[in-house]
């Protein structure tokens, strides 16, 4: 079976970085011109990169989801990006607790709704460029199983890609392995979910792994899952492998 260059992290997007201290859980990458990215999970399903100079959110929420974070603590955002509505992505305490009055807020067209229009709306397919330098995508993510469609129905939520200086980052949001994954190519970072029954079970998450291919895979937003079966599935490798 073939499995693409990885490192499992233990930040896992669980309950680790929910402090300002950078010291704390995250990653630093480097683009092929030599300019410098930063990953941090929160917990769950929130992200935060420093890409350049610039600070991007994914999915921030508070209380939703133990423990509670306090993002006054951390960096203002630039942008904020948001998947779907679900209470444990969607947080508009959060959003205000990190919105500055320059801040760029994207979601999908159900949140820009219960959000009472705040925000740019960005639908399967459309991209953009913020600050003549990061590039976004808004790619699909859905259930495609029988008994999981009432969860994300297709063409609802978005996974976002984010390219700067050729360094591409992909958050894939709550989704299975889906056929559109094979058109999200080149990517550095990977963020994909792996619980169950919203999500992706372990075996989908090393099949969309295996088509995507990225130098790095974060399985986020994992739930109940057991995380040492997803481990023994892509391989004992201790080079590859970082707990």
């Amino acid at each position: 079976m073939a499995i693409f260059a990885m490192i499992f992290s233990a930040l896992g997007c669980t309950a680790q970085n929910n402090k300002a201290d950078d010291s704390l859980s995250g990653d630093s990458f480097t683009s092929a011109n030599g300019k410098n990215i930063k990953c941090f999970c929160i917990k769950h399903g929130s992200v935060r990169m420093q890409i350049g100079d610039r600070w991007v959110y994914v999915d921030p929420v508070t209380d939703a989801v133990a423990p509670t974070t306090d993002y006054t603590d951390m960096p203002k955002a630039d942008v904020i990006l948001i998947t779907h509505e679900h209470q444990d992505h969607l947080d508009s305490v959060a959003i205000r607790q990190l919105t500055k009055s320059t801040t760029l807020l994207i979601t999908n067209q159900r949140c820009n709704e219960l959000l009472s229009g705040k925000g740019k709306v960005m639908r399967n397919g459309d991209r953009t460029e913020v600050f003549g330098e990061i590039t976004i995508e808004a790619v699909p993510a859905y259930n495609k199983s029988a008994d999981r469609l009432q969860f994300h129905p297709k063409g609802r939520d978005n996974g976002y890609v984010l390219t700067y200086d050729g360094f591409r980052i992909y958050v894939a949001g709550d989704t299975e392995d889906i056929d559109e994954m094979k058109a999200v190519g080149n990517i550095d970072v990977a963020f994909l979910p792996c619980n169950l029954p919203f999500t992706m079970s372990p075996e989908q998450l090393l099949n969309a792994a295996n088509t995507i291919k990225p130098k790095v895979l974060y399985p986020y937003h994992f739930g109940q899952t057991d995380m040492q079966k997803v481990k023994d599935l892509f391989g004992g490798n201790k080079n590859a492998v970082r707990f």
